[in-house]
Parts: C-alpha cells; sequence; structure tokens
C-alpha cells in the first residue's frame, strides 16, 4: 500500500510546483493526445527526453516515480504481453505452437509499453507537484462554463477534493489494518484464490466501519460550519494565470506539432 502515489504531494519550490494548477491539468489532456501521435523511435525517444526533463526540473527523487509505476506493473505487463502475441503482420520472429511474435507484434508492444510508461509518469507528477485542493479548484475552474447547463460543477469540485484528500488516509488505514491482522496470524499469502479472497473480509469489515465514521465526522463538521453548497460561496485560495502557465500549454502545442511531422 506504501507504493499508492494517488492523492500524495510533494511540496517544493520548483517550476513545476509553482505552474497554476489549471495549465498543469490542461498539459497533462495535451500531453495525453500528443503521445498517441508517436508512433517511432524518434518520436517515443523525444517524449521520454522531454518527459524526463520535466522530472528533473520538478526535483523530486526518482523514488517517487517508481513507486507510481510499481503499483501499474501488472496492467503494463499484461496489456504489452497481449499485443506481442495476438498482433500479427510482417516477418515471423519466433513461433513456438500457437505462439508466434512478428515485427508488427513487437512495435505494436513497444508504442503500448512506452505509452503506458509516459502517462504514468506524467500523472505521477502532476499528482506530485500539486496539491489535491489546488487540482480539484483547478478542475472547478475549468468546468464552470458548465453551470449555464445546469450542471453541478462545485458538487464535482468538492467529490474530488474529498477523494483526493481520503484516498491516502484509506490507504494508510488498510495497511494498518493488514499489520493487526498479521500479528493475530493471519497469513494473505497462503492458500488457494477462494482463500485469499476469504482473508480479505477481515480487512473490508474495519476498513468500511472506519470510513463511514470520517464520513460522518466529515458531515457534522460541514453542517456546524454552515455549508450551503457553492452559490455565493467565495475562496481562500485563489488560482493566478502567470506568464510561465501560458508557455507551458504553448510547448505542449509545438511538441504536438513536432510530433506530427515526425511520425511516420
Amino acid at each position: 500500500m506504501d507504493s499508492m502515489i494517488l492523492g500524495r504531494y510533494v511540496s517544493g519550490n520548483s517550476i513545476i510546483h509553482r505552474l497554476d494548477p489549471r495549465s498543469k491539468l490542461l498539459s497533462m489532456f495535451l500531453f495525453i493526445l500528443v503521445i498517441f501521435l508517436a508512433n517511432n523511435i524518434v518520436t517515443n525517444g523525444l517524449l521520454f527526453v522531454f518527459t524526463i526533463l520535466l522530472v528533473g526540473l520538478s526535483k523530486i527523487p526518482l523514488g517517487f516515480f517508481l513507486k507510481g509505476l510499481r503499483s501499474m506493473v501488472f496492467l503494463i505487463a499484461f496489456t504489452t504481453l497481449f499485443q506481442l502475441l495476438f498482433t500479427s503482420g510482417g516477418t515471423t520472429l519466433f513461433q513456438f505452437g500457437f505462439i508466434r511474435i512478428t515485427e508488427a507484434g513487437l512495435a505494436q508492444a513497444g508504442i503500448i509499453f512506452s505509452r503506458f510508461l509516459l502517462i504514468i509518469i506524467f500523472s505521477t507528477l502532476l499528482t506530485l507537484t500539486t496539491m489535491p485542493l489546488s487540482l480539484a479548484d483547478a478542475v472547478e475552474s475549468l468546468l464552470q462554463p458548465l453551470v449555464a447547463l445546469k450542471v453541478p460543477v462545485h458538487e464535482i469540485g468538492l467529490m474530488l477534493s474529498m477523494s483526493l484528500r481520503f484516498v491516502p488516509t484509506l490507504m494508510d488505514d488498510t495497511t494498518r489494518i493488514m499489520n493487526a491482522q498479521r500479528a493475530r496470524g493471519v497469513d494473505f499469502g497462503e492458500g488457494n484464490i477462494v482463500q485469499k479472497v476469504k482473508s480479505i473480509i477481515p480487512i473490508l469489515i474495519p476498513l468500511f466501519a472506519s470510513s463511514f465514521k470520517r464520513a460522518d465526522a466529515l458531515a457534522t463538521a460541514m453542517e456546524a460550519r454552515g455549508y450551503q453548497g457553492g452559490v455565493g460561496r467565495s475562496r481562500y485560495r485563489q488560482l493566478r494565470w502567470k506568464k510561465a502557465d501560458t508557455l507551458s500549454i504553448f510547448i505542449m502545442f509545438a511538441l504536438g506539432l513536432m510530433l506530427f511531422f515526425l511520425k511516420s
């Protein structure tokens, strides 16, 4: 559970930390779109160099990013292996029975692997350099035009901020409960799949009880402070768009344009 990065923030004063959360969120969406333009070694290499440069500018230890990747290893490995074995086309490089690896499969597996890697690293960078409440404020600000369509933008932002705030807390509670169960002799790694599922029940019951208790305490605290929703509500944290934010969006568009001309 210690590898869970979602909702964790590493304080700092780097240029990435100082960017407006709205520009970082928009850059994240643009980066995901740009990734799909990369379909060869040159374009993927350029994206990796760009991402490594951003990681260096954030001044965050590499270990945090490795933790973010560790929690997604199974998904990355499964998807890459699926593309490798079930994509046909080109010269056959290896064949054993029904297992066949082709040039097209190898190329597609490499592209999928790099896309997963880049998206996870970039999203981890966004989470580590942006406070959860600031990220929720950014989402609410970007969705503000939808208020005219009667979309409950403030409530969406509130739910997002509370979710991001309590994800690390729930992970810590899960770790604490598992350690307590291990001290009582429970082994979560032994037995078949049915026994492993049954061993999770002693974790879920106290975890749900703890979650409901926290939710009730939060609701009581909000009522005691007179919370009435977003209508007429002022803000303590004010988002300010600066020249560096405009430059970051321009860089993402320039990167996308460069990859468009370099793609196969």
